[in-house]
């Protein structure tokens, strides 16, 4: 009877719960979000990304208004006047109060011919629309990487927490045959104790990764503005698309040529050059045109004539600056300064995204490289863990060496999905380093996942 409650089979009920997950995995995978479905949520919810988008928006209005300088203005003024004269008692005779009244309705215009300070302005407005639309692509692609982030934390979490359960199941079965061993005398009573802190230690780790789980859920709720999201997970069997170029030159110079950052540090630049012509405009004269077209109708006594009155006027007006107390020269030498900074931002800039895109470009890589160890480790755990239990059933190996093998297999697997899920994510990461990270991009690693 000893043999036969040693040669139980000790995989049974692990193999049984895992089984079950999956069963469920796969039942509630047909009510799942895909994560191309979450990241069109999140473009509707997330606050930072609507914030740029309201800024990209309204830095269209603001070249509008700078345009207004290169146009005409007009006005139409209206104004009536109410005069009342007491005059004074001369001679006996008191002629009482006099009163008249005056009216003026008229057109004004104005128009810049030349003013170069004007024009700086409007091109710098010009350019800065385009730095707002840079904004919001680094918006729209920092979104992408949160949504997917969080999206996979959430199916990471979940695979930790099968996991667990897994390994405290296994341990469980190994603790019920410990104690019937010890009972009947073919063990001592260190394998049940081993088994038995093993359990409680298990039971820790499942706690805690049932409340990972949950803070994962809450994070990505938040992220989409929806509640109880349910990701899908990873089609069965995992191919994960190689690394494209696969050598770090190609991303480097791609880099410099389209990522956001860099476009904004150049365009910052080309504002400070017209900042400095803004400046130096100063010095220059600015010529007007001038035209008014109005009406004045006089009516009452003491006027030299009632009626009304036309009248118009068409002039140019030129101001040159000949004394300003040093403010216009202090200003371009600010100016200058100012350039020399926006230069040095720029060159900071390209080293810094040169610099990011190598490290995401090689933390790809390696995580690939991982990936494809974790996959042999696994097929070794479990040739180990059967070996192991093989040897426990002929007295040959302990109690602590299949806890052993079991909490390897485990971890590995846990480590293995949660590798494969930074592979995607980093992957996302070294196009947004390198500045060519799309919408497109999530429908690629949509595809990946179950139906």
């Amino acid at each position: 009877m000893a043999a036969e409650r040693r040669t139980s089979p000790i995989s049974r009920l692990p193999r049984v719960t895992l089984m079950a997950a999956a069963l469920a995995l796969l039942a509630g995978a047909a009510q799942a979000q895909s994560l191309q479905e979450l990241y069109d949520a999140a473009r509707a919810y997330d606050a930072t990304y609507l914030a740029a988008r309201a800024v990209a928006d309204s830095a269209q209005y603001r070249y509008g208004q700078t345009q207004a300088l290169a146009r005409p203005s007009v006005g139409l003024g209206v104004g009536a006047t109410r005069n009342e004269v007491d005059l004074p008692n001369i001679g006996g005779t008191n002629p009482g109060r006099q009163g008249n009244t005056v009216s003026n309705a008229g057109l004004s215009a104005k128009y810049a011919v030349f003013n170069r300070p004007n024009a700086g302005s409007i091109e710098q407005a010009r350019l800065g629309v385009d730095v707002a639309q840079q904004d919001l692509q680094t918006a729209e692609q920092d979104l992408i990487v949160r949504v997917a982030q969080a999206y996979f934390d959430v199916l990471a979490a979940k695979d930790t927490l099968s996991t667990s359960s897994a390994n405290k199941a296994a341990i469980a079965e190994q603790l019920a045959s410990a104690k019937r061993n010890f009972e009947v005398g073919t063990a001592t009573i260190t394998d049940t104790r081993e088994a038995q802190a093993r359990y409680d230690l298990a039971t820790a780790q499942e706690l805690a990764a049932d409340n990972d789980l949950r803070v994962k859920r809450v994070t990505l709720d938040q992220l989409v503005g929806r509640v109880g999201v349910e990701p899908r997970p990873l089609a069965v069997p995992v191919a994960l698309p190689p690394v494209a170029p696969s050598t770090v030159e190609p991303w480097v110079s791609q880099a410099e040529g389209g990522h956001p950052a860099i476009r904004k540090a150049q365009l910052g630049l080309d504002i400070a050059k017209i900042e400095i012509e803004r400046a130096q405009g100063a010095r220059w004269p600015t010529v007007d045109l001038n035209a008014s077209l109005g009406v004045q109708r006089q009516t009452g006594e003491g006027l030299s004539y009632t009626g009304n009155t036309k009248q118009g006027s068409l002039g140019v007006s030129v101001n040159l600056p000949v004394y300003s107390g040093g403010a216009i020269t202090n200003r371009i030498k600010e100016t200058v300064a100012l350039e020399e900074k926006s230069r040095n931002d720029l060159d900071f800039a390209r080293r810094s995204v040169e610099e990011g895109t190598k490290r995401a470009f090689f933390g790809v890589q390696s995580l690939q490289a991982q990936v494809k160890a974790y996959e042999a480790a696994e097929a070794s755990s479990k040739l180990a863990l059967e070996a192991t239990q093989l040897g426990y059933k002929v007295g040959v190996r302990v109690n602590l060496d299949v806890l052993n093998a079991q909490t390897q297999l485990y971890t590995t697997q846990r480590d293995l999905a949660k590798a494969r899920y930074d592979v995607l994510v980093n992957s996302l990461k070294l196009r947004q380093a390198s500045g060519q990270l799309r919408p497109e991009d999530v429908t690629a690693i949509n595809a990946l996942l179950s139906r």
